[in-house]
C-alpha cells in the first residue's frame, strides 16, 4: 500500500540541494522564494547546500545525502523542496538510508526526479513531481503551478483533480521574469498518438527520462518488486519529460526501460512538452511515441503539463490516476489510496 504524506498550511519547508545548489550571484532567487512562502504562512529552513555550488555540485555526494537525510528525519520539517535540479543527483543514492526515512513530501523535478522515483520505488512513500523552490518566487503563481498546495495538503483517501493549463512557456527568459516567473504565451494542447480522445488509468510513476533511465538494473529501480510489494500488481501509468536527449537518445532510453521490464504492466505513457524534440535525420519525437505505442499496444499522450516547458501539474508517484484527453484538453484525477 502506498503511504501519502501531508502538510499543513503553515508547514515548515526544508530547502536542501541533493544535486545543484545556487551560486552566490543568484542567492536573491532563494530569498525571493522564501519571502513569498513566508507571506503565505509557511516557514522556510535552508540547509547549507542550498547556498553553495562548485562546478556541477552543491557539495560532495556524502554531504548532500547527509543534509537531505537530516531534513527527512527532522520532525519539525514537513516537506522538502530542492532549489532546482542539476546534473549529478545519482551520486547521492548510495548514501541515502531508505530504511530510516520519515514519511514527508519531497517536491521537485528535473534531476530531483531520480530521488523522487527512488524513494517511492524503495519505500512505497509517495513523492511529488512538480515545481521547484526557485519557481515559487513570483508575485503570484499561475493556476497550474499553484495546485501543488492543494495536492500536498490532501489526506489519504482524498481525490484531487487537475486540468491542463491554458498556456505554456516556449522559452526561458531569466533576465525578464514576469509576475508569475513564467512567460505563458503559447496555447496548451494535449495530444494523443491515436488522434482520438483517450482515457487511461493506473498508478503514476515517472520523471525526467534523462536521469531516471539510469535506474533500471540498480537497487533503486526495481519496478517489478515495487508492483508486487505496494501495488498488488496494478498497472502503471508512466509519465516522462525529456530535458536534453535527442530523439534517438530518447528512443534508446525507452528501449532500455522496456528491456528492464519497466513496461510489462503498463496501461499507458504520457510525455511532457520538450525543447529537445529536434528530429534526427527526419526521425522526430512523434515517431518515437508512435513506435512505442505500437510495440506496447498502449495509448500514448504527449505535450502534457510536465517538465522544462512550464507550467506543470503536481503528479504524485504512487497515486492511482485517471487521465482523460479530449479535444486538446487534459484532466488528471489522482486518488490517494
Amino acid at each position: 500500500m502506498i503511504t501519502y504524506p501531508s502538510i499543513n498550511r503553515n508547514a515548515k519547508i526544508g530547502v536542501t540541494a541533493p544535486s545543484s545548489g545556487v551560486p552566490s550571484e543568484l542567492h536573491h532567487l532563494l530569498n525571493q522564494s522564501a519571502l513569498r512562502l513566508t507571506e503565505r504562512g509557511y516557514n522556510v529552513s535552508f540547509g547549507d547546500t542550498a547556498w553553495t555550488q562548485e562546478k556541477v555540485r552543491a557539495a560532495s555526494a556524502e554531504v548532500r545525502a547527509a543534509e537531505f537525510m537530516k531534513m527527512m528525519n527532522d520532525d519539525s520539517i514537513e516537506m522538502i523542496i530542492p532549489p532546482w535540479g542539476g546534473e549529478l543527483l545519482l551520486e547521492i543514492l548510495e548514501f541515502i538510508d531508505f530504511d530510516k526515512m520519515n514519511c514527508k513530501w519531497v517536491l521537485g523535478y528535473s534531476d530531483t526526479s531520480a530521488l523522487l522515483l527512488s524513494i517511492t520505488l524503495t519505500t512505497g512513500i509517495a513523492t511529488a513531481h512538480g515545481t521547484n523552490f526557485i519557481d515559487l518566487r513570483g508575485e503570484y503563481w499561475d493556476n497550474t503551478t499553484a495546485m501543488w498546495e492543494k495536492v500536498l495538503t490532501a489526506k489519504q483517501g482524498e481525490i484531487i483533480t487537475q486540468t491542463s493549463s491554458e498556456k505554456y512557456q516556449e522559452k526561458w527568459n531569466h533576465e525578464q521574469a514576469t509576475p508569475c516567473v513564467f512567460h505563458l504565451t503559447e496555447d496548451t494542447e494535449w495530444k494523443t498518438i491515436s488522434n482520438k480522445s483517450e482515457k487511461i488509468h493506473g498508478r503514476l510513476l515517472g520523471g525526467c527520462i534523462d536521469i531516471i533511465h539510469h535506474l533500471p538494473g540498480t537497487a533503486f529501480g526495481d519496478v517489478t518488486a515495487f508492483q508486487e510489494t505496494y501495488l498488488g500488481n496494478e498497472p502503471i501509468l508512466w509519465y516522462f519529460e525529456n530535458c536534453e536527449l535527442t530523439t534517438t537518445g530518447l528512443r534508446r532510453s525507452l528501449i532500455q526501460m522496456k528491456l528492464a521490464g519497466w513496461f510489462e504492466q503498463c496501461s499507458g505513457i504520457m510525455f511532457g512538452r520538450s525543447a529537445a524534440d529536434t528530429a534526427v535525420n527526419g526521425y522526430g519525437a512523434e515517431a518515437v511515441y508512435k513506435e512505442l505505442s505500437e510495440e506496447l499496444r498502449i495509448p500514448v499522450i504527449y505535450d502534457i503539463d510536465c517538465g522544462h516547458k512550464p507550467p506543470q501539474m503536481t503528479l504524485i508517484n504512487g497515486a492511482y490516476a485517471e487521465v482523460e484527453v479530449e479535444e486538446g484538453k487534459g484532466t488528471v484525477k489522482q486518488y490517494f489510496k
